[in-house]
């Protein structure tokens, strides 16, 4: 056992939330029991996992897409009220962190991306490392970009939707950003990528992919951020000696 506080305080430690100005509450977001022992990890903080939390008798769940996101309607009311309400009247915290956990060198989405992926890191566009969340890097050797589809495809366990830019040959140099960041796809492009790795496809995409010159794999948000998230909950339970499961709730976007 863990006391909420000293868990909460440690993980802000290891991700500083501080230096992020973000779109939601990154840390302590719902309060409940104050001793922690079993943690419930997720992607988002949907009912299904909350239910799973339930049933499993979780202290606390620990997620990467919480609530209070800005412009979010504030009444609690429908959906938000039965989320809410699950984890009140079951006395279980929830632990959410976004854009720190994107960007963390060891634990974040990218690194586990690269990880994944077999990509050599060798930079970040728009920051230091734990900062920066467009990742640079070099692909494993002699892959097109078809051949890159595909080798991402078997890492992440789903085919990435591939927007191939005119021309081929082999791509020597990658970036990425896991999750919504297809319009990060200019800044790769003039960061010397030849190939940008992101979750999500606007109609726009398209057709920056192709008039900029670079190869797009959209390789789906919630199968590029499954990985922090569980990497976290790993994290405690090695170093605390409490229980941790991570519960993959299917989305296909």
């Amino acid at each position: 056992m863990i006391t909420r506080d000293q868990l909460v305080h440690a993980c802000d430690a290891r991700l500083q939330p501080e230096r992020f100005k973000d779109y939601t509450v990154n840390g302590l977001q719902v309060a409940g029991r104050d001793q922690v022992g079993k943690v419930m990890s997720g992607v988002t903080a949907c009912q299904a996992l909350l239910d799973e939390a339930v049933a499993w008798g979780a202290d606390l769940v620990l997620v990467h897409h919480g609530y209070f996101w800005k412009n979010e309607p504030i009444a609690i009311t429908g959906m938000k009220q039965r989320r809410l309400r699950t984890l009140l009247v079951n006395d279980i915290n929830l632990l959410a962190y976004h854009l720190p956990l994107d960007a963390h060198p060891q634990l974040g989405n990218n690194a586990e991306l690269a990880r994944r992926c077999e990509f050599r890191v060798t930079g970040c566009a728009d920051g230091e490392f734990g900062e920066g969340l467009l990742w640079l890097g070099e692909p494993p050797a002699g892959l097109g970009a078809a051949a890159l589809a595909s080798h991402v495809g078997r890492c992440l366990g789903r085919d990435p939707l591939l927007v191939e830019a005119p021309g081929g040959g082999e791509i020597r140099r990658v970036a990425w950003c896991t999750g919504g960041a297809q319009d990060m796809i200019t800044a790769a492009r003039e960061a010397g990528a030849e190939a940008f790795i992101s979750g999500e496809i606007s109609e726009r995409t398209t057709h920056m992919a192709r008039e900029l010159g670079i190869h797009y794999l959209a390789a789906g948000h919630h199968a590029t951020e499954r990985y922090a998230v569980q990497a976290l909950g790993e994290w405690l339970e090695q170093s605390f000696g409490i229980a941790h499961r991570f519960v993959d709730i299917d989305n296909p976007a």
